[in-house]
């Protein structure tokens, strides 16, 4: 059942959005239009949770620009 393959990559990469992001992009890679959608997913649900080789990381935070003062004045 594909919930009990989503927990099990969820164990591996415990954001939920870098899950989904990151097997997103690796069923667009890996499928092929003669198989089914379906068994491309559990394939990549099960490549992430048994394999070392699947890393995903969360990109740096890098903090915005600061942000200079904005000066309003009255229209004449």
């Amino acid at each position: 059942m594909r919930s009990e393959l989503v927990y099990a990559a969820g164990l591996r990469i415990e954001n939920r959005f870098l899950l989904a992001t990151a097997a997103m992009g690796a069923v667009h890679k890996l499928h092929i239009s003669s198989m089914r959608t379906e068994d491309t997913i559990n394939k990549v649900f099960v490549e992430v949770a048994h394999s070392d080789k699947f890393v995903a990381k969360l990109p740096e935070v890098v903090p915005p620009p600061a942000i200079e003062m904005v000066l309003i004045t009255p229209a004449a």
